[in-house]
């Protein structure tokens, strides 16, 4: 059975809205998900980034994220044919992994628990897959890397990419 690693934040959990709702509430501004458009927060507002990655060190912050649309339903279906792995870089911010850990249990627990990777660097990850919304994470990585639109990589090339579940659900079942 060929192996599928995804990439939690911004692939499964719906990251930016919360993100963007606390720095809004906290700068008074109402920045949207298309001012991100090309970058990410912290690099909209370089003068307040070590502010901005704050709000991650709360071990709460990933616990309510919302589920992304189909996630749950595609990759139900995709361990059906493929063994499927959830990889996530926690260790950049290690204050994240209960957090983590209840959300994937409380989503995606008809997962096995014993393939979720809590990790630094994916290129460890043996899979023959790997759907990410960061490209920098197959740069060392064995397996083909499948791009995962987010508002920070729109204007990413030089990879497979998917917009959303339903792009995933083609891509791997027809």
């Amino acid at each position: 059975m060929k192996r599928i690693a995804i990439d939690m934040d911004e692939v499964m959990a719906d990251f930016i809205p919360k993100q963007l709702k606390i720095y809004n509430r906290d700068y008074n501004e109402n920045l949207t998900i298309d001012d991100l458009k090309g970058k990410k927060l912290r690099e909209l507002r370089p003068h307040i980034k070590e502010e901005l990655r704050k709000y991650f060190l709360d071990p709460t912050f990933f616990r309510d994220l919302e589920v992304m649309k189909d996630s749950q339903e595609v990759i139900k279906e995709l361990s059906k044919s493929y063994e499927i792995f959830i990889t996530t870089a926690a260790m950049e911010v290690p204050a994240s992994f209960t957090a983590k850990y209840e959300w994937l249990k409380e989503h995606f627990g008809f997962l096995n628990d014993m393939n979720f990777v809590f990790c630094g660097d994916k290129s460890i990850i043996h899979a023959d897959y790997l759907i990410d919304d960061n490209a920098r994470h197959f740069n060392r990585f064995m397996g083909q890397g499948i791009l995962f639109t987010a508002p920070h990589n729109i204007n990413v090339t030089g990879y497979v990419r998917v917009n959303n579940w339903q792009d995933v659900r083609k891509y791997f079942l027809g």
